[in-house]
């Protein structure tokens, strides 16, 4: 039979395959900060303590996605006045957009090391392009989960009244600088 050079195809076109690996997002490790101008004389920063999603990264063929969620109420400057009124619909409007969403579509890598990301942020029900830029990126063994995590530190930039965040412009500046530290676990 012919069946031998068959498995050998098969085997070698197995074993040169590619296979995406799923990372979900650790909640308690992943917080997306940002900075925001205030009438020109100070920086406010802000975070959202609750985010969720998913990472799938296929490091040997060099490409990814990312499906990132984040509860917009969860937004925190540290400031409770402030908190409230960034909550309406001055600024984010969370009782009408309750999350912020970001889908990667394509991972971009120097070598083995992820670089960037290029994807769409959804914020106020507008969708605009908005690439990371990934400075740091890891992966180790989970001393507590005792299985992969991988973790890495991202920023952009862009104008808030892109996405219909108007609040205060021209006084207030409409550039905003994102941070995102993100940790994901390996999926079992």
């Amino acid at each position: 039979m012919h069946l031998k050079p068959i498995i050998a195809a098969v085997l070698a076109v197995t074993a040169g395959a590619a296979f995406a690996q799923t990372y979900n997002i650790e909640p308690n490790h992943t917080y997306p900060s940002f900075e925001a101008d205030h009438l020109g004389i100070s920086v406010w920063r802000g975070k959202f303590t609750k985010t969720s999603g998913t990472v799938k990264l296929d490091r040997a063929s060099k490409t990814g996605a990312v499906d990132i969620t984040i509860d917009a109420n969860s937004l925190d400057f540290g400031h409770a006045k402030m908190n409230e009124h960034a909550k309406t619909k001055d600024m984010f409007n969370v009782e009408q957009f309750p999350t912020i969403t970001y889908k990667g579509k394509a991972i971009k890598f120097n070598g083995d090391t992820p670089v960037a990301v290029e994807g769409d942020l959804t914020m106020l029900g507008v969708t605009k392009p908005v690439t990371l830029a990934i400075s740091k990126f890891k992966c180790i063994e989970h001393p507590m989960f005792k299985r992969e995590v991988c973790g890495a530190d991202a920023t952009a930039e862009f104008k808030r009244t892109d996405f219909g965040l108007n609040y205060g412009t021209p006084r207030f500046a409409p550039e905003v600088k994102l941070s995102i530290q993100v940790e994901a676990l390996k999926a079992d």
